[in-house]
C-alpha cells in the first residue's frame, strides 16, 4: 500500500514508521531540520514496544515530488489543516482516501472543502509521541490505537482497507459507526484538561487532586457535551465519566499538548479546541460561558506566540 503521511511529527512520524516497518511504501511530508535528518539518517523510533529505524525513509517537503498515494494520513496541528489541505492536492488521486488523525472536530469538513467530500473519512488516534530530536520520535507509553469511519456512518470497503493496513502494522484499529461522536468524545477530554491545564499551569496530577480544579474540568466537559448534542453528536454522562476516569489514570506529571504549546510560547490548538467548542456552540445558539472565559484568558498568550502581540511574561 502506498501511503503519504502529511506531518511527520510525533503522531505522524510514529504511525508512519510503524506502517513502513510493516512493509508499506510510506512517504513522509516533513520540513526543516526534521526533514533533513530523516533524509540523511532515516526515521528513528524509540518506544516501550521496541526501538527501530526506518532507513532509507522517503521524505520530502514537496507533495508534488511524492505524487498520488492510496492513503493520505493527515497528522498536522489542527490549526494548520486548511493550509495543508491546499498543499496536499498532488497526493490525492481519483482513488485516494484522506484520513485526518488530529485533535478537534473540524478537520474532516476542512479537508473535504478543498479535496472533495468523497475523498475524506473521519479518523482519530490515541498515542503519546513527540519529536525528541530531528529525525527521532519518542513514544512515551500506552498502547496506540486508531479509529476510522465514514462521516455518514456507512460501512465501506475503504474503511475496512484502512483497518487492515493498521492491523498489519500491529496497531489496534477499529471501525467507528459514529465517527462524529467519537471525535467529540476525544475533544471532550483533550480540550477539557488542556484548557484548564493551560490556565492553571498545573500537571494532571494536581488538576485532578485539587477539588476546585477537577470540578472546573468536569464543568467544561459538560458544556462541551451540550454543544456536541446540539451539533448532532450524542454525548452524555457516561462520556464525561469516561473522560474523568481517563484523567485519573494519566501520569501524575502529564500535561496536554495544548497546555505545553501555550506554556512554551508556541502556536497552539486553542482556536481548534476551546475556540471550536465556543464557535460551534454559538453558531447553533448554545451559550458557552466557560469556554468563552477560558478562550479570552488564554488568547493573549496565543497572540504573542503567533507574533501578533508583544508583552513581557
Amino acid at each position: 500500500m502506498r501511503i503519504g503521511v502529511v506531518g511527520a511529527g510525533g503522531v505522524g512520524g510514529y504511525l508512519g514508521a510503524r506502517l513502513a516497518q510493516a512493509g508499506h511504501e510510506v512517504v513522509f511530508i516533513a520540513r526543516g531540520d526534521h526533514l533533513r535528518a530523516i533524509q540523511a539518517h532515516g526515521l528513528q523510533v524509540h518506544s516501550p514496544a521496541g526501538t527501530f529505524t526506518v532507513q532509507p525513509a522517503r521524505a520530502t517537503d514537496d507533495p508534488r515530488a511524492a505524487g498520488p498515494v492510496e492513503i493520505a494520513l493527515v497528522a498536522v496541528k489542527a490549526w494548520q489543516t486548511p493550509q495543508v489541505a491546499e498543499t496536499m492536492r498532488p497526493l490525492v488521486g481519483d482513488t485516494t482516501t484522506v484520513a485526518p488523525l488530529l485533535n478537534g472536530v473540524e478537520a474532516p469538513t476542512q479537508l473535504a472543502t478543498v479535496l472533495g467530500a468523497e475523498r475524506v473519512v473521519g479518523g482519530l488516534c490515541h498515542v503519546i509521541c513527540y519529536i525528541e530530536a530531528p529525525g527521532v520520535i519518542r513514544h512515551v507509553g500506552g498502547v496506540p490505537d486508531v479509529a476510522f469511519g465514514e462521516m455518514d456512518g456507512s460501512h465501506t470497503p475503504r474503511i475496512e482497507q484502512l483497518i487492515a493496513v493498521f492491523e498489519r502494522a500491529s496497531i489496534r484499529a477499529i471501525i467507528s459507526d459514529d465517527i462524529q461522536a467519537a471525535l467529540w468524545q476525544k475533544l471532550l477530554f483533550v480540550e477539557g484538561v488542556g484548557a484548564v491545564g493551560a490556565i492553571s499551569r498545573a500537571p494532571l496530577g494536581v488538576i485532578r487532586s485539587v477539588p476546585e480544579a477537577r470540578q472546573l474540568v468536569e464543568m467544561v466537559m459538560r458544556e462541551t457535551c451540550v454543544v456536541a448534542n446540539a451539533r448532532g453528536a450524542t454525548l452524555g454522562e457516561r462520556d464525561v465519566a469516561d473522560a474523568l476516569r481517563l484523567l485519573d489514570n494519566m501520569p501524575t506529571d502529564g500535561t496536554a499538548s495544548m497546555q505545553r504549546d501555550i506554556r512554551d510560547s508556541r502556536p497552539s490548538e486553542l482556536d481548534a479546541q476551546t475556540g471550536a467548542v465556543m464557535r460551534l456552540g454559538h453558531a447553533v445558539g448554545v451559550a458557552t460561558p466557560l469556554h468563552d472565559m477560558l478562550y479570552a484568558a488564554l488568547l493573549p498568550q496565543e497572540l504573542r506566540a503567533r507574533g501578533k502581540l508583544q508583552f513581557a511574561s
